[in-house]
């Protein structure tokens, strides 16, 4: 097997799953297509322990506050992680929360809390705001793009004062420690200072600020160009800051026994979209991802079949045969992805099929890869 060069980001540990939290009725397509899933706690309870044991080593509790776009229910992020924190043993749950609508020190509290009764297990993804219509209708301020991003890196700053320093001190334009001691902090280890903190984004604003503060960045649904350029700019940003952020790409995972059946699979998602809920959803974005000053913010350039998965998924095209999507994805860990954040249909059926058969695959390839001292030549298609 011959080898070519690979990223400077790319980080030598096997690649790293986790899974969207199905809190969130709906599922995660806007289309009538049957889809097996349930946004209550029993089956969510099943799901993660069915998740541990295929493979995942995180899941990410999602967060809506009010009703809408095909999501007329909701659990709670942080409450909901706890709960499925307790039902595992292994399993890392990220609870996403809203700056603005939570103060970061009392969120410490509540996350050191969790820490402790899950040994360790509890992290969070800070979300800067992409739906005006949550903070309207609470009363709170919606502030523009990059105040937005601004808001959520002091309130990382605060988290991580808030775990890490006795008697912490912050003086900021959004927040304020006077000498805060929480007591117990979260719990330690090697790799491990506090637990650990993701963003989303995709603007500038949101790249540079993942490289000054977070832990993780999230990325919407993107080809191999598109993972290739934010894994390049956001490792920019960190190292220019003495950091290392690590990289996570959403995907809409569709594994079928034949590329056939997948492909089909697609197309009938996408024919029974719910248009005027994908068009509702397509509204509510499309002034986060424009509003950016150089337009480059989430959802700028999705198209109608982009947004049927809400978070660009069907762009990272983890669709077609076990083989397939191992290769795909090990190609995006040659260009610098440390984790893939996932998607499914059929949670149950399709986590225990991926644990099974694709996932085996994707070990194997990355025992020749480590074997051989490089990534394969083969380039997949973008």
């Amino acid at each position: 097997m011959k080898g070519i060069s690979v990223s400077a980001n790319v980080n030598r540990e096997p690649l790293r799953f986790a899974y969207w939290v199905p809190n969130v009725s709906g599922g995660l397509v806007t289309s009538t297509i049957e889809q097996r899933t349930d946004w209550s706690y029993d089956y969510n309870r099943e799901l993660a322990v069915l998740a541990e044991n295929n493979g995942f080593e995180y899941a990410l509790s999602q967060v809506r506050y009010m009703a809408s776009y095909g999501a007329a229910f909701q659990q709670e992020s942080t409450s909901f992680s706890l709960a499925l924190l307790l039902a595992t043993q292994r399993l890392k749950v990220i609870a996403a929360v809203h700056p603005g609508l939570w103060h970061p020190a009392v969120l410490a509290k509540l996350v050191s809390t969790a820490d402790h009764l899950s040994g360790g297990r509890a992290a969070v993804n800070v979300v800067s705001g992409w739906f005006k219509g949550e903070f309207t209708a609470l009363g709170e301020p919606w502030l523009e793009h990059d105040e937005r991003y601004r808001r959520s890196e002091e309130f990382i700053r605060v988290l991580r004062a808030s775990w890490t320093e006795d008697k912490a001190r912050f003086q900021g334009d959004f927040y304020r420690l006077h000498g805060y001691d929480l007591q117990p902090k979260p719990l330690t280890g090697p790799d491990r200072p506090h637990p650990e903190i993701f963003q989303g984004g995709n603007s500038t604003a949101a790249r540079a600020m993942a490289g000054r503060v977070s832990d993780w960045y999230f990325s919407n649904g993107k080809d191999f160009d598109g993972v290739t350029e934010q894994v390049r700019e956001v490792g920019e940003a960190a190292r220019a800051h003495g950091r290392r952020v690590r990289f996570g790409l959403n995907g809409f995972l569709i594994a079928r026994d034949t590329e056939a059946e997948a492909r089909e699979t697609l197309r009938e998602i996408v024919a029974k979209a719910d248009v005027e809920a994908v068009h509702g959803f397509r509204d509510a974005v499309r002034q986060a991802g424009r509003s950016a000053q150089d337009g480059r913010g989430m959802w700028a350039d999705s198209s109608f079949e982009d947004l049927v998965q809400y978070n660009d998924g069907f762009r990272t095209r983890l669709i077609g045969t076990p083989e397939q999507i191992a290769r795909r994805a090990i190609e995006y860990k040659r260009r610098g992805v440390d984790l893939l954040l996932l998607g499914f249909l059929h949670y149950h059926e399709e986590v225990e099929y991926f644990g099974r058969h694709v996932l085996p695959i994707i070990r194997e390839l990355e025992g020749e890869i480590e074997a051989a001292g490089a990534f394969p030549v083969e380039p997949a298609r973008a």
